[in-house]
């Protein structure tokens, strides 16, 4: 008899979440799992801040009648609708609901997951799951799956949890996983899981605990992350780390969990391979993607004009940034080294920057303003994977200047596409990129801009193509057809849980 497939739950909650690591991970994941014999995977929906209609009961009764389709389907719409919208009194529901989740979980009480049906509603799983990484080829992969749904928000669970830990208690909500061999949460998961179920917590980074002062909402955020990740450390969770970086780290905090750890890369997708294409669409992509969505805003009459008109003997000579507009990833430093790049050697060089403003971005983006005013820097928003694929190939290069990653997608991408990549001298760049990039120190300005004309000066030709067909070699290490291989692997070897 054959063997009985492995029965997943992933956490599909990052995926609701635009276009950076984690929820391009969530999606690649999803899907790659998908592929695998052997393996059963489902969809666990969940918001950070709203509170979701029940679904449909994950089991029939024995004395309870199915719903009639057309109740059914007036069910799961609501789901759908609260995914989407809050309500006018989704706060007090909210509230509501986390002090009676406390009370019930005190008496040992557990949160059932209900069903989400995907049937009837592929279009809407697809565009607010799925489309912005995934290719269309990919539909019906991930809309014939199964779902389930936590209707208590995310941040619920972490609020319940700390308001107990303030009156004594140590509780996070149980969820009832009894129908899986195996949850997989994206980032440490606040609530504990059915004895039979193993959590696996996929762990991009430790940056909330390591460098606390770059991130958002910094007292919540670093106490949500601290408390959910040693909760999973002590109820035996296993860390599939997204680098070996990111695992020293997390080891350097838990030294209890070097056995329960391992390292697998993140995939990266198959949107990203090198193709033959034509420059001169760089500018209508450009004036297509401009952001102008800023406070206060910028007048790009004249600087799409300019871009209608541009018609140069030689192509658009740029540099390229992928990132969210956060202190973190280190733009400042990188608009410093592009000025004195300008005056002193490339007077023709433009700047790029695909990433929406994040947290503590006002400041940063005040100094793109006045290049951006002229239209030699260009932020860009919503940029689809085929014309991000266009730019990364006709960059003179593209940079990854961060001051700390867990994995980051953008120089793998880059080397796909056929670009070539100048990367800050940080743990992870030289642990992923290995000797396809052209390294920096990330807090030396002038060392930015030597390592960028070492790229793009046409006297160093050869080390531009250098770094291009090292990065081709390097980045199949991070295909689905390396990874997928390194995932059942790892399933295939957990041991039996309470084992």
């Amino acid at each position: 008899m054959a063997n009985a497939p492995i029965k997943i739950l992933l956490e599909l909650r990052p995926a609701l979440n635009g276009h950076a690591g984690i929820p391009q991970e969530t999606r690649l994941l999803f899907r790659g799992l998908s592929l695998l014999e052997g393996v059963q995977v489902e969809g666990l929906l969940q918001h950070s801040g709203r509170l979701l209609a029940p679904g449909l009961p994950a089991k029939s009764g024995k004395w309870q009648r199915p719903l009639p389709m057309d109740k059914q389907l007036n069910r799961l719409g609501r789901v759908v609708i609260t995914l989407e919208q809050d309500s006018w009194d989704s706060l007090p529901s909210v509230v509501a609901n986390t002090i009676g989740m406390a009370f019930w979980h005190l008496i040992g009480g557990r949160e059932k997951l209900t069903r989400f049906e995907a049937q009837h509603f592929e279009d809407f799983l697809w565009h607010r799951f799925f489309a912005r990484t995934l290719p269309p080829e990919d539909f019906a992969i991930v809309t014939r799956a199964s779902f389930r749904i936590m209707h208590i928000p995310w941040d619920a669970m972490h609020i319940c949890a700390l308001v107990a830990r303030a009156v004594g208690v140590s509780l996070f909500p149980r969820l009832d996983t009894s129908d899986f061999d195996v949850m997989i949460s994206e980032t440490p998961y606040p609530a504990t899981v059915s004895r039979n179920t193993k959590l696996v917590v996929r762990y991009h980074d430790a940056i909330p605990l390591l460098m606390p002062h770059t991130i958002s909402n910094r007292r919540y955020h670093q106490a949500w992350h601290y408390r959910a990740l040693l909760s999973n450390v002590n109820s035996g969770a296993w860390f599939v780390c997204v680098s070996e970086t990111t695992r020293k780290d997390l080891l350097s905090i838990f030294p209890q969990v070097e056995a329960r750890s391992l390292t697998i890369h993140n995939m990266v997708s198959h949107h990203y391979f090198d193709e033959s294409s034509d420059c001169r669409l760089v500018p209508e992509i450009i004036r297509t993607r401009l952001n102008g969505n800023l406070e206060p805003p910028i007048d790009l009459g004249p600087v799409r004009r300019l871009l209608d008109d541009y018609t140069p003997a030689e192509p658009m000579q740029y540099l390229l940034i992928v990132a969210t507009i956060e202190p973190r990833k280190n733009h400042l430093t990188l608009l410093g080294a592009w000025e004195r790049l300008r005056v002193e050697h490339f007077p023709k060089l433009k700047l790029l920057i695909v990433g929406t403003p994040g947290w503590h971005s006002k400041d940063v983006v005040q100094k793109f303003r006045p290049w951006m005013e002229r239209g030699d820097v260009f932020l860009l928003r919503d940029v689809p994977s085929g014309e991000l694929r266009l730019l990364y190939k006709h960059a003179r290069a593209t940079v990854c200047p961060s001051f700390g990653e867990g994995f980051d997608f953008a120089g793998i991408e880059a080397m796909k596409s056929g670009g070539a990549v100048v990367a800050s001298d940080i743990g992870v760049h030289r642990e992923v990129y290995g000797d396809a990039a052209e390294f920096f120190n990330p807090y030396s300005g002038e060392d930015l801009r030597q390592a960028i004309r070492n790229v793009i000066d046409p006297a160093h030709a050869s080390r531009r193509n250098e770094l291009v067909e090292k990065g081709a070699i390097v980045a199949q290490r991070y295909s689905h057809e390396t990874i997928l291989p390194q995932w059942t692997t790892f399933l295939n070897s957990l041991p039996p849980q309470n084992s």
